[in-house]
């Protein structure tokens, strides 16, 4: 009989936790360095031996990073005799029947690719790399008949987009309802706990140990709270979140809305005579042509409510090449004619920022889509003041408050309560905000 040896190296007591772990989330890393690749390449290898049958499904944002940082390297770990990769169909296939799928995730358009498919391990390098709804969508993916217990792995570093749901979930252990922390385990990890690279490499340290005061407490040491990169720290669920109420007498209801093909956002804001705010209904659909839009918009109002405006952005006046006409048109032809926002994304923000901090803003827990904005939108690195536009699909909620906030003091001044002066213009587009 055939002897076969095969070298995964020695484990370091961190990657020998992670390869221990039983829970179904189990995260991995936290600081750069601490042989998180590694690690995922050699889990997968003993998971394909140790299980028989078994299919595994290791993604990453692009299929390059794939492929430099997991194939390439994974490849010359595997004896032939017991496997072969398809590069074409980018997988390694045991003659146990196990198989282990490379996959990449580079954004919506890609997540059709996974619906249906079944796989008892997942493997999702840089975890921090995805939004929370495409870690979900993979996690539908961990299904199957096989008594194989179902696992799914992340590695992950402070830092991107998924920062905040990494975060709660592996970090803070912040439960939703329906969530159990029973399967979810954080295994950190840094640069200190992977012996062979502190001998192989110790220049690495130096250049992690140089790195600014944020950088080196998040890349050196895994902490968590010094890049977070949230847009909106100061939000705060048990501050600004409240059970779902009717608008309270003598308050101005408005809309703020931000419309796109591919989704339409409408806010109902109720306006106190003191200048605070409540969102109280929210309208998020996709797929929806302007006229269809403003329909749903009006459909979704209770009787009797009386509407001072509807808000929206100044490039909506713009009228379609292939129409001639302007998504403002033909809001105002279905009844519910636009007040423009001023321009300007950072002082918009800075408008949501200053609600928020003074207290002024309540947002019922039935708009979960601008609850669920707030809380993920990131800081642009490369324009203070402003928010990443990715994930598209997180910042529509949150622009429709960003239109409300800064219409509500033009030109820097406070005019909570001053919001009747805008006249209608008459060519039927709408209506235009003059200020005080």
């Amino acid at each position: 009989m055939q002897t076969i040896t095969l070298n995964l190296g020695r484990a370091n007591p961190k990657q020998a936790a992670f390869y221990a772990a039983e829970a179904r989330f189990v995260a991995y890393g936290g600081a750069r360095g601490g042989g998180k690749s590694h690690a995922v390449r050699v889990q997968a290898i003993r998971g394909a031996l140790m299980h028989p049958g078994i299919r595994i499904l290791i993604v990453r944002r692009t299929y390059p990073e794939l492929e430099t940082s997991l194939i390439e390297p994974m490849l010359p770990m595997l004896p032939r005799e017991i496997c072969s990769y398809n590069g074409t169909a980018r997988r390694v296939d045991f003659i146990n029947g196990s198989r282990i799928r490379f996959g990449h995730l580079s954004g919506p358009a890609g997540e059709g690719e996974y619906q249906g498919q079944e796989y008892d391990w997942i493997f999702l390098d840089e975890a921090t790399a995805f939004t929370e709804r495409e870690f979900r969508l993979l996690g539908a993916c961990l299904r199957g008949v096989t008594p194989i217990p179902r696992r799914f792995y992340i590695t992950c570093n402070p830092g991107g987009v998924g920062h905040e749901w990494v975060k709660r979930l592996f970090v803070d252990r912040d439960y939703l309802p329906g969530e159990n922390g029973a399967d979810y385990q954080f295994i950190p990890a840094t640069v200190d706990d992977n012996f062979a690279l502190k001998q192989a490499a110790p220049e690495y340290i130096s250049m992690l140990d140089a790195l600014p005061e944020d950088l080196r407490r998040a890349h050196r040491y895994g902490d968590w709270e010094a890049l977070s990169g949230r847009a909106f720290p100061e939000f705060r669920a048990d501050r600004h979140v409240t059970e779902p109420v009717s608008p309270p007498a003598g308050a101005q209801l408005w809309r703020a809305v931000d419309y796109g093909l591919d989704c339409f956002a409408c806010l109902w804001i109720a306006l106190s005579p003191g200048g605070e705010a409540t969102v109280y209904r929210e309208l998020w659909e996709k797929d929806l042509v302007a006229s269809a839009a403003a329909r749903a918009m009006l459909a979704a109002e209770g009787e009797g409510e009386k509407i001072c405006g509807t808000i929206a952005p100044a490039d909506l006046k713009s009228r379609q090449k292939d129409s001639g006409r302007s998504v403002s048109g033909i809001f105002a032809e279905c009844g519910a004619p636009f007040l423009f926002a001023p321009a300007g994304r950072v002082r918009g923000w800075m408008m949501v920022h200053e609600l928020l901090r003074g207290g002024r803003l309540r947002i019922t827990k039935n708009c979960t889509q601008l609850i669920r904005s707030l809380s993920l939108l990131m800081s642009d690195p490369t324009r203070p003041g402003d928010c990443l536009t990715q994930p598209h699909e997180i910042t529509h909620a949150a622009d429709a408050l960003r239109y409300f906030a800064v219409f509500r003091a033009p030109e820097g001044e406070d005019v909570s309560t001053e919001f009747d002066s805008f006249r209608h213009e008459g060519d039927g587009r709408g209506l235009l905000y003059y200020g005080m």
